[in-house]
């Protein structure tokens, strides 16, 4: 039947209003423009009505916006065609621009086609709103149970990654600087040595670097610092001189 259509056909002289009327009428949809079928929904849709439970809905994405999501439901209008072997081709990279005659010419083959099946008469114990609200439901449902369990995976691979966040513990006491473990290993070092020579203890620049560690105003410290190490260059170059 698909194949017999032609373009000199009367199904290619349907105008665009008669096309929006006879989708918004069958599937109770409320569409202006014909490039809102442009995401192969409505076809899928139109394809179940004509032949009942033929489509498996709950992969037609309503909502599809980019044409990634509009490919995937032609992939599933042209299984349902080979499967009912309807020979008809679908231009979908045309399709999914949201061109409007490419579009118009599509639903144009479509509603003489599904008029051709029993005489056009659609099956009246087809309801397409609750078809389609329990395909949302079954879609919002499979994409929460597919959160749900990346994120179990994730919490699996990851303990205490889901529960946990990675905040500063903050307490009463002030926290130390992200330097502090550097300076508590300088400051154990140096300790270390002045243990073992004690006499290292007067040595200016040790003296300067403890000022530094253990000061309460680090700037006066490190002014205080700078002024022992300036001495004893100062000293050390009248030595040499002399």
């Amino acid at each position: 039947m698909a194949s017999n259509i032609g373009m000199m056909d009367s199904a290619y002289f349907v105008g665009r209003n008669e096309l929006l009327s006879w989708i918004n009428a069958r599937l109770h949809l409320n569409l202006s423009r014909i490039e809102e079928a442009a995401s192969g929904a409505v076809q899928c849709q139109m394809m179940d009505m004509t032949y009942p439970g033929s489509v498996p809905m709950h992969k037609v994405n309503f909502d599809a916006r980019t044409e990634y999501d509009m490919i995937q439901n032609y992939k599933v209008l042209q299984d349902v065609f080979s499967k009912l072997k309807i020979d008809k081709h679908i231009e979908v990279n045309r399709l999914v621009k949201g061109r409007p005659l490419d579009n118009l010419e599509f639903l144009q083959w479509l509603k003489r086609y599904c008029d051709s099946v029993n005489g056009g008469i659609m099956n009246e114990n087809y309801n397409p709103v609750e078809r389609r609200s329990k395909v949302c439901k079954e879609r919002n449902l499979k994409a929460s149970q597919k959160s749900s369990k990346s994120l179990q995976t994730n919490n699996a691979q990851n303990p205490g990654s889901g529960d946990k966040l990675n905040v500063p513990k903050i307490s009463g006491t002030k926290q130390k600087p992200s330097g502090a473990p550097i300076e508590s290993d300088c400051s154990e070092e140096i300790q270390a040595l002045s243990n073992e020579a004690p006499e290292l203890e007067h040595i200016p620049m040790v003296v300067a670097v403890k000022k530094v560690l253990y000061a309460a105003d680090e700037e006066s410290a490190l002014a205080e610092a700078q002024q022992i190490v300036s001495a004893n260059n100062e000293r050390q170059l009248t030595e040499s001189e002399t």
